[in-house]
């Protein structure tokens, strides 16, 4: 019975419903970016995009954001439970390893209920208008689009994201927490730098690196070299 009598079985099963809804929420994500946009960049795709966006898509853009949800609070139930017990402080290297991928998944979590999902029910409802013979929503082509580019910034930051949890506590070579504030500023910039194009980037700077499935798995594997670099350089 430890599993619900100890805090250590508790905080195991918050680390199994964060990785159970973490990998429904990315697999979505995945789908969408990697397999759905370019199809309905195809030919048949695009004779399709009509029913998939209202028979298929919302069911999808459920499982997306419900898993976005409880990805977000059972991790940083988990945070918070680190930090309580342990001895274990905001300048501990393993905490700072967790954060720098919790702010990442945070900021993934807020494009995906304030920016995606906001503008995906507009694109849905104006497919259904048309289905039903009436005239498509005159912004749903550009909210549309502005989801599709905070889709393709997520599927960029899961890339680092990810890596960050899994360095957690097999990397300790870097981010040791010895310069915390330097390290935390450069990275908050960054961190600002690329969801400020994902609020208000123009079609051009999309198409610069997050206007292909390649573009943006290269951008991911960037980004994640130089927070690599930084935790490195700043606390060596």
């Amino acid at each position: 019975m430890d599993l619900i009598t100890t805090a250590y079985g508790w905080e195991f099963l918050f680390r199994f419903i964060h990785f159970l809804a973490g990998i429904t929420w990315i697999g979505v994500l995945y789908y969408f970016n990697f397999i759905q946009t370019p199809f309905f960049a195809s030919d048949l795709g695009a004779q399709a995009r009509s029913a998939m966006v209202r028979g298929l898509v919302p069911n999808a853009l459920w499982w997306f954001r419900w898993g976005a949800m409880f990805t977000f609070l059972s991790g940083w139930t988990l945070i918070l439970m680190y930090l309580g017990h342990g001895g274990m402080g905001l300048g501990d290297g393993l905490i700072t390893r967790i954060l720098t991928g919790g702010v990442m998944g945070t900021i993934m979590w807020f494009n995906v209920w304030f920016v995606i999902w906001p503008a995906q029910q507009v694109v849905i409802r104006s497919a259904e208008q048309v289905a039903a013979g009436g005239e498509a929503i005159p912004d749903a082509a550009a909210r549309g689009a502005r989801a599709g580019l905070a889709s393709r910034t997520n599927t960029l930051f899961s890339i680092p994201m990810l890596f960050f949890m899994g360095s957690a506590r097999h990397l300790q070579t870097f981010n040791n927490g010895d310069n915390d504030a330097i390290y935390w500023v450069i990275v908050l910039l960054i961190f600002l730098a690329v969801e400020l194009n994902a609020l208000m980037g123009a079609g051009q700077a999309r198409q610069k690196f997050l206007g292909s499935v390649s573009g943006t798995i290269h951008a991911g594997l960037i980004l994640t070299v130089v927070l690599y670099l930084v935790g490195v350089i700043v606390n060596s």
